[in-house]
């Protein structure tokens, strides 16, 4: 699968979205607390990527 076009009017995308009834809510941020259990996994030495 490969791109072959993508719309850059705005107008032109919003009456795509509401012909499709399609609506987008956006989610509350989680607390600050998730954050702090997430960021030091992330930052631990000596993991490795792929």
């Amino acid at each position: 699968m490969k791109v072959v076009a993508f719309i850059t009017d705005y107008a032109a995308v919003d009456r795509i979205i509401d012909h499709l009834k399609l609506r987008f809510v956006a989610e509350k941020p989680p607390s600050s607390s998730v954050f702090e259990q997430v960021a030091p996994m992330a930052a631990e030495p000596g993991a490795e990527y792929y």
